[in-house]
Parts: C-alpha cells; sequence; structure tokens
C-alpha cells in the first residue's frame, strides 16, 4: 500500500525545468530571460533539443510566469539516489514529458520562403508542418521521439534554368553534376514528408553524453545565419559523444575555471531527388568537432571553435574528428574542412550580448600560421550580432528586446574571376553543405550577405515582433558568371510582422504576416546581347501556429 501512495505521489511532482526545439517560441523567450540574469543558459557553444534544458529559479517573478512552458514529470523515483560516485551519476527513477501538438501553417503567394524550420520545403501555396512527440528518462537512459509530418503545396514559379541532371537543380556549379544540390523547387508536384526530427536515445552519465538519433545541432551563437549546423534541414542520422556543459574545479584547490562544453558528432547525410542520376554518390559524411569555455572569472562570456569535415560516406570517420586533421585529399576519395571560432558575451547586468564568429574553408594555404600572414581573408565568412533588453513598463511587465545580426559569406577578392567558390560549395563533394537538397547552415553560404534587425515587445500574455532585413543570396554567381554587373545582383528585401498569444495558460497561437520583395529574381535577362534587369517579384507569406504544451 505504501508503495502505491508513493507512485501516487510523485507521479504529480512537476520539476521546474523543460527542453526546447530549437528556435522554438519557448526557447527564444528563455533566451530572453537569459539576457536578463533571469535563467542560465544550459549549453555554451552547441544546441540541440535534449541540450537545451532551461530551468526557471523557484518563485522567480518573469514576463510569462503564469503561462506553462512545458515542464518535465516525476513517474516515479527511489528513496535511494545511490551511495557512491558511479551510482550518483544518474537519476534513479522515470522522468517524462509530452511535446507539442505542433502545428505551423504558411501561405507564399508568389515564391518560396522560408529557413530554419527543418524538414518542410516552404514551396509557393500552401505549407504545413505537425510534430508531436514525448520523452522518457530512467537511470541514465533518454528515449525520445518527436517525428515531423509536412506538406508543400509546392505551385510552380519561374525558375533559372539548371545544370545537373534535374531541370529544377540550382543555378551554377563547377562542372555538370559537381557543386550544391540545392534544387530551385522540388519537382512539380505537391508532395508530403515523414521525418524522424527531434527523436533519439541517449545515454547520460553526470555530464558525459553519448546518443544516437536524429535531433539537429545548432553550432555557434549566431541568431538567425548559423554557418556549421542549424535546423534549415531536414535531419539525418547521426552518432554523438562529448560533455555537456560542465563546471571546471581544480582538485585539491578547489578553484573553479569555468565551464565547458564538447561534442563530436559523425552523421549520414543523403542527396535530394533533384540533383543527379548517379545512385553510387547518394550519401555523404559529416563529421563535426565542438569545443567550447567559458571563464569563471569573466561572467557571462563564452569562446568557442568549431570543425565540420564532409567526405563521401564509407572513408575513415576516426580522422575527421581529429580537430587538427587539416588536409584535403585532392587525389583521394574527397573532402571538405569547414572550422570557426566565435566569442559570446552576455553582459546580464545591463541585459545586453555581443556575438561574433569567424569561419573558414578548407582552412588556409600554406598552413593557418603562414597562409594567415599572406592573407588572411581566404575564404574568410563572418557573424556579428547584438541584443539587447529593456523595460517598457515594470508595472505591467512590458519588456522590449532588440536583436541585430549581420552576416557576410561573400567569395573573397583573391578567388578571382571564373573560380566558382563558395562556402557551400566543394568540388571534391559534388552535393555541397546540404541534406535532401537544404542547406545545414545557412542558405547565404553561396556567397551572400544578410543585415536584419528585429523588435520584440513581451507581455503577460505573449510578444509582438517586427523585423526588417535585407539580403543577397548568391553574388558569387554574378561575380563569376554575368561579369560582375551591378545590376545582376538578386536581393530580397523581408518586413515582417508577427504576434503570438497565450488563448489559455497552456495553448498560444502565432500569426504572422512576411512581405518579401524579391529584386531580379532570375538575376539577368539577356536581350539584343545585353544584360536586362528581370521583373521584381512581390511575394506575401501568411503563417499561422498553433500549439498546446502539457
Amino acid at each position: 500500500m505504501k508503495k502505491v501512495l508513493l507512485f501516487v505521489f510523485f507521479i504529480q511532482i512537476v520539476c521546474l525545468f523543460a527542453q526546447e526545439a530549437l528556435k522554438s517560441t519557448e526557447e527564444e523567450y528563455y533566451d530572453f530571460l537569459s539576457l536578463q540574469g533571469i535563467v542560465e543558459r544550459p549549453t555554451l557553444g552547441y544546441r540541440t533539443l535534449s541540450d537545451s534544458v532551461w530551468e526557471i529559479p523557484e518563485n522567480t517573478e518573469h514576463v510569462w510566469q503564469n503561462n506553462n512552458l512545458g515542464s518535465t514529470k516525476v513517474l516515479w523515483q527511489s528513496e535511494n539516489q545511490g551511495n557512491n560516485w558511479f551510482t550518483k551519476g544518474f537519476f534513479h527513477g522515470f522522468k517524462y514529458k509530452l511535446f507539442g501538438p505542433d502545428w505551423f501553417n504558411s501561405f507564399n503567394t508568389a515564391a518560396p520562403y522560408g529557413q530554419n524550420d527543418g524538414a518542410l520545403w516552404q514551396g509557393r501555396g500552401y505549407n504545413t508542418s505537425l510534430t508531436a512527440g514525448a520523452r522518457i528518462e530512467g537511470y541514465g537512459f533518454e528515449l525520445t521521439f518527436k517525428p515531423m509530418v509536412t506538406f508543400s503545396q509546392n505551385l510552380g514559379f519561374e525558375i533559372m534554368p539548371s545544370v545537373y541532371d534535374s531541370q529544377y537543380g540550382y543555378i551554377w556549379g563547377y562542372t555538370k553534376n559537381i557543386g550544391i544540390d540545392a534544387p530551385q523547387r522540388f519537382g512539380n508536384t505537391a508532395f508530403w514528408n515523414y521525418d524522424w526530427c527531434d527523436s533519439e536515445i541517449r545515454w547520460k552519465f553526470y555530464n558525459f553524453t553519448a546518443g544516437f538519433g536524429t535531433q539537429s545541432v545548432w553550432i555557434g551563437p549566431s541568431w538567425k545565419n548559423a554557418m556549421l549546423g542549424s535546423n534549415n534541414a531536414p535531419s539525418y542520422p547521426k552518432f554523438d559523444i562529448g560533455l555537456q556543459k560542465t563546471e571546471i574545479i581544480i582538485p585539491g584547490i578547489d578553484w573553479n575555471i569555468g565551464f565547458i562544453d564538447a561534442k563530436i558528432i559523425i552523421g549520414y547525410l543523403s542527396e535530394s531527388d533533384y540533383f543527379d542520376n548517379d545512385e553510387s554518390n547518394n550519401h555523404n559524411m559529416i563529421s563535426s568537432f565542438i569545443f567550447s569555455y567559458a571563464p569563471s572569472f569573466i561572467p557571462g562570456f563564452t569562446i568557442g571553435a568549431s570543425k565540420v569535415c564532409l567526405t563521401k560516406w564509407g572513408n575513415d570517420f576516426w580522422k575527421y574528428i581529429n580537430p587538427f586533421y587539416n588536409s584535403n585529399d585532392v587525389y583521394g576519395i574527397g573532402e571538405d574542412q569547414k572550422m570557426s571560432i566565435f566569442l559570446d558575451w552576455n553582459i546580464y547586468s545591463v541585459g545586453l550580448e555581443l556575438y561574433g564568429e569567424i569561419g573558414i574553408d578548407d582552412y588556409l594555404q600554406n598552413g593557418f600560421i603562414h597562409g594567415g600572414i599572406r592573407y588572411p581573408f581566404d575564404t574568410l565568412m563572418w557573424t556579428a550580432g547584438l541584443k539587447k533588453t529593456f523595460a517598457i513598463s515594470k508595472t505591467k511587465s512590458i519588456y522590449g528586446e532588440l536583436i541585430t545580426e549581420v552576416t557576410f559569406m561573400e567569395l573573397p577578392r583573391n578567388k578571382g574571376k571564373q573560380c566558382y567558390y563558395a562556402f557551400n560549395f566543394h568540388h571534391q563533394i559534388s552535393q555541397g553543405f546540404t541534406q535532401k537538397g537544404q542547406y545545414i547552415g545557412t542558405f547565404l553560404g553561396n556567397g551572400g550577405n544578410s543585415q536584419i534587425i528585429q523588435l520584440n515587445v513581451y507581455y503577460p500574455k505573449g510578444k509582438i515582433s517586427a523585423l526588417i532585413g535585407r539580403n543577397n543570396p548568391d553574388n558569387t554567381y554574378s561575380y563569376n558568371t554575368l561579369n560582375n554587373h551591378n545590376e545582376t545582383y538578386k536581393a530580397n528585401l523581408i518586413i515582417g510582422l508577427n504576434s503570438t498569444y497565450f488563448i489559455s495558460k497552456s495553448f498560444f497561437v502565432d500569426i504572422g504576416i512576411v512581405y518579401n520583395e524579391i529584386v531580379n529574381s532570375q538575376y539577368w535577362i539577356k536581350e539584343n546581347d545585353e544584360y536586362k534587369t528581370s521583373a521584381r517579384i512581390d511575394n506575401f507569406q501568411f503563417s499561422f501556429n498553433i500549439k498546446y504544451q502539457f
């Protein structure tokens, strides 16, 4: 009888922490709270659903304190939580969390528009995705099942001639079928997709972790345009091993020198149906190494480094997870390596965050030191950003957040004309930095730039956001193919409004509208041997998202 009562008691206990999907409404709210010093960020240099465990201290006041942001519940726990070093390394009992359901809908009137939306392809017309799931933890093991189902109406729009086997392929590459698997359109019919999304099985011992699954990995501090890893593409199977955010204390003197996190990832990438007709090259291997350090003597400051390598599936994986391996095997099976370093400083005493990331592709010729002395801008890409919170009305609990981010990933000057270089491209990896036809990092990696400003206003029942930005998605195409005429550049103007409103404590809706002016959508029109700017496209996206949080 006592055991039954104990079970009934513990099943009602709610843990004051929650795991949130990348770029979700809840995750971005927790990040807003971290700028105010209300919560501590659970990660340093990388984020996944399983790592993104946010905890709000009990009895802490915050804007959405009366709304249900989700929580993990204890199903049962043992009275004995371990009596030695080994048994204290994991929770003795079972916890669970329910995710969603989360139903997203959008409609693009004239052209595709969308980013950081996982497996969903937001083409012209109606698009929708539905995700829900559950997670159970016990005795160090964690099982998460959170798939996604998507639908794209995929209506027709004017595309440019493809240089690949598929007529829907991208507009340029090194040679036929060597370049990038980034279709302009995914066929000519509507389609459904099933994606495993944030599903995985994991084992955790203290802060050591190892897992296999398909959870997306966000690498670095970028808010919008992550260079080396994001949730922009469909998920892919991967194995990872590493340390979650871990406090480092020097033994003997009990000196806390700060926190570290580190992860090694080995993944299996797949080609889309709209690239080439060669079945022998459909899969690539991606290997990632991520390390970050937050010193205790500079509160809120983090420095990190990441390396990603692409090679054909079946190559020796062990050498590519070595962060100091820097050879590009031109005559072998082929490989493409990229790396970045970042700085992030969350000065929560004044509600300010400053961050920046610098990346290079293939490393520098003649080695990192001598190559850097000779020409440090070779294949250089960078992102810089700022976040600032401020009070609008403390008595009514209304607060603002300003976010701005600038990204530059264009063709370096030393590459010269007809080099056909881009961060996402590589002549040894025919599909480029993609998964099933979508970019693993940011679409700007083909040689573009972006500038974004967003204002968020949080109030007790929701949030209102306004966004303005512009970008060039691929200036490299104009530099190398169109004689660098200014009038050939393609650009996007983006103006958006979004509102999140909690209808009840656990149920909220998101409604948004975006105006996307596409300037020179076809890059150029040639008439009488002269380049002429193509027509402007005025695309509107209407979006509606509903979510229930258990």
